[in-house]
């Protein structure tokens, strides 16, 4: 017999080490069944009941002193009431006995921890009313009354102020009736089919069929003494559809065309709106058609106290100006008070505010940040300005003309503090006495009914749970502690909340902002792939700077499969003055290059961040995005999901790329184009789309794919065929889990469970 060498005591060291890392790594990172339960625990629907006390979002109740709000405890979802005067939260009513009479009525199984109703009216007495199943009930001491629920107001018409008229639309024409006399007044008369009057286009508007009638719409606007009338013609005459196809409809075994009117960049054929006057007593009709716009600017008038004059921002197409317009409604003459303009673009959401003194606030971004300012209304001069500084002014809350004092919430005012944190400051008409009135580290998100001497202030951080009180409006003293935040839960199972961090921005100067995530079972000695959540969309600050939106987003689902998920806010993106702002204009495609720089910062500075495998992910706009950062950075991003996207801006809804994106349509739209740099592909990529999207429609998509094959790229297509733009959302749904398992086949390189079904309440 033939004998052989033994082998080494070295070699058989080796071999047991390799047999022994295989396992071990396979051991570690192999995903099961309680990988997803760990990822679905953070779903919205899940979450949510978790953490008790998350915030108070206040429902105003008369006096404005007392407010209902509806949050999780221990004992499930509960109602309360807040009286700040008597400074008290207490449960709204009796959960136990309304539930126990709610099963008597209803031969039903209901639990006093979820009760099957959000919203309660809360009378004086204590009596409380809800709608639940058509039927609308009434709740006290006991005693549980139910009748059928009130019809809803009957939009196809309008009443006058003083009660005496009532406006509708026949055969496409504006009429009036007498409600004292029964006289019908026709008050148009070439109206028609396409030419409409007193009518709108709604957003989600849907035609069915290739005949099919469009939904109606009825909207007009009463002069306050009832004599005159001010609202629009709708003309669709030229205007082209975009069309989609539902296949999915168990009862139908043909496709169902679906067609709606969203005009694209540069569209000419669009839906229109042109403004009309009509006078009463005289029946003179005008005409205004020197300020029509496309229906996705549109144009809103607000009549002033003595109903003599209509006034409104009229936005010219492109957004790089506006107007301030009053118009006499004897005269019909157009008076342009105001004016500004932008080579970039002016905001569509201008603070504007007319007083009674003959003066008005406006807001805008005219000295690069955005700043309040009072005006004349009869000059349009400047009085004087009112703020001043390079922060952002974000919004009123309330001016109180009286004392000549205005409360705002604004950002980047403070110093050695988050600039994207939001204060409540208050400030004198002439720019006087400039005063903090929330003055903790925070985000303060708050809630003001106007004309009430207090709000509520939900303040924190990602890292800070929720401190929900009551302060006085003039003092910002808080004078009642609402609620708390309890996260024991959480704590129990380990969670982190989210590390905030810095880095420099593409310019080489400028200090960014985002945050990461990590998995509750996190170790530091673990290497963990990256995940780039991204949606860079310049009207948006899409990091989130509180615990509720740390907390509740996509971003922990997906930490808790085994990455390190980062959000990074990079120039271009919203809140930070007019010049960040501006780097996205005409360059939307670039958004990412802050991502790669801010990830590669970061991972320099945490061993357990593994830079060679990352991977993107976005919806929308941030679906663009995702698809964008691996054609521009494909030897950085190895893995890309891209659900709803719009792959091509000229193919997108028309207001958001000519205010971001330029106007008119130019060169770099197609540079920036998914489908024009469809051959860059080169890691893994997953599209995705809703079948009858009718945000953002599926044909760029299409189009993108089609580009793909047409270089020989490999790729992933999903068609969600019942779905518009809403899924894969925080909620959780078959794509959350598709979405999941691709980065852990493609990025993190393991075998996802097939035909698992994501769990939730």
């Amino acid at each position: 017999m033939k004998k052989y060498d033994q082998p080494s005591p070295y070699y058989i060291t080796l071999f047991f080490v390799f047999i022994f890392s295989l396992f071990g790594n396979l051991s570690q990172a192999q995903i099961t069944e309680d990988t997803y339960h760990r990822a679905e625990y953070f779903l919205s629907n899940n979450i949510q009941k978790e953490v008790y006390h998350l915030s108070v979002n206040p429902n105003w109740l008369e006096g404005k002193t007392k407010f209902w709000h509806q949050t999780y405890t221990e004992d499930g979802k509960r109602f309360f009431v807040t009286d700040i005067l008597k400074k008290t939260t207490k449960e709204a009513f009796d959960h136990d006995e309304l539930a126990s009479l709610l099963s008597e009525k209803t031969d039903g199984d209901i639990a006093a921890k979820n009760l099957p109703f959000n919203r309660i009216q809360i009378k004086e007495n204590g009596e409380i009313s809800f709608e639940w199943k058509n039927q609308s009930w009434t709740y006290s001491e006991g005693n549980l009354e139910s009748k059928r629920a009130s019809d809803r107001p009957n939009r196809d018409y309008s009443v006058s102020p003083d009660r005496k008229w009532k406006a509708y639309v026949k055969n496409f024409n504006l009429f009036v009736e007498n409600l004292e006399t029964g006289e019908e007044s026709q008050l148009s008369f070439d109206g028609k089919k396409d030419y409409e009057y007193a009518s709108n286009w709604g957003w989600s508007d849907m035609i069915y069929g290739e005949n099919g009638e469009r939904p109606a719409h009825f909207r007009v606007n009463w002069s306050p003494d009832s004599k005159k009338i001010q609202t629009q013609i709708v003309d669709l005459r030229l205007a082209e559809k975009m069309l989609l196809l539902d296949n999915s409809q168990d009862d139908k075994f043909r496709p169902q065309l679906q067609g709606y009117y969203r005009g694209s960049p540069g569209d000419t054929t669009v839906v229109t709106y042109i403004p009309i006057l009509v006078d009463l007593e005289t029946k003179k009709l005008t005409k205004f058609s020197e300020l029509a716009l496309p229906h996705f600017i549109g144009m809103y008038f607000n009549w002033d106290r003595d109903s003599e004059h209509i006034f409104g921002t009229y936005l010219h197409r492109g957004f790089k100006a506006f107007d301030l317009l009053e118009i006499d409604a004897q005269t019909t003459e157009i008076r342009k008070v105001y004016s500004e303009s932008s080579p970039t673009h002016v905001n569509n959401n201008n603070i504007f505010r007319r007083l009674d003194n003959g003066s008005f606030i406006l807001g805008t971004e005219k000295s690069g940040w955005n700043q309040l300012y009072l005006m004349n209304w009869k000059s349009g001069d400047l009085i004087n300005r009112i703020t001043d500084g390079e922060y952002v002014v974000k919004n009123l809350l309330y001016i109180d003309e009286d004392n000549e004092v205005i409360y705002f919430e604004a950002n980047g005012k403070e110093e050695g503090v988050n600039p994207y944190y939001s204060f409540v400051y208050k400030v004198n008409f002439d720019g006087s006495e400039l005063t903090l009135l929330t003055p903790e580290n925070s985000f303060h998100d708050v809630s003001y009914s106007p004309g009430s001497d207090y709000f509520v202030d939900n303040y924190s951080t990602v890292a800070e749970p929720t401190n929900s009180v009551v302060r006085e409006l003039k003092t910002g003293k808080i004078v009642h502690e609402i609620s708390k935040a309890d996260i024991s839960n959480l704590l129990e199972r380990g969670y982190q909340s989210p590390k905030q961090f810095t880095a420099t921005a593409k310019d080489g100067k400028t200090t960014i902002y985002g945050i990461y995530y990590v998995p509750t079972n996190f170790s530091s000695k673990k290497k963990y792939p990256i995940v780039d959540y991204t949606y860079t969309g310049p009207h948006i600050d899409i990091t989130p700077k509180t615990f509720s939106g740390g907390l509740v987003g996509l971003q922990q689902p997906m930490a808790e499969l085994g990455f390190v998920v980062v959000t990074v806010d990079g120039l271009g993106t919203h809140g930070r003055g007019k010049a960040f702002n501006d780097v996205s204009y005409k360059n939307l495609g670039d958004g990412t290059t802050d991502h790669v720089l801010a990830i590669k910062e970061l991972a320099s500075q945490h061993k357990f961040m593994d830079v060679d495998k990352v991977g993107i992910f976005g919806h929308s706009a941030g679906g663009y995005d995702a698809a964008r950062a691996i054609l521009l950075h494909p030897d950085f991003y190895k893995v890309a999901v891209a659900s709803a996207g719009d792959h091509d801006h000229r193919m997108e809804k028309a207001w958001w790329p000519e205010m971001y994106m330029g106007y008119p349509v130019g060169d770099f739209y197609h540079q920036q184009s998914n489908i024009t740099n469809a051959a860059n592909l080169k890691g893994h990529l997953l599209l995705a789309h809703g079948g009858i999207d009718e945000n953002v429609n599926p044909s760029a998509t299409f189009k993108f794919a089609e580009a793909l094959i047409n270089a020989g790229k490999d790729f992933d297509l999903f068609i969600w065929p019942s779905r518009n733009h809403s899924f894969g959302r925080t909620n959780g749904d078959y794509f959350t889990k598709k979405r999941w398992d691709y980065f852990i086949e493609h990025l993190m390189g393991e075998e996802p469970i097939r035909h698992y079904k994501i769990k939730t309440d």
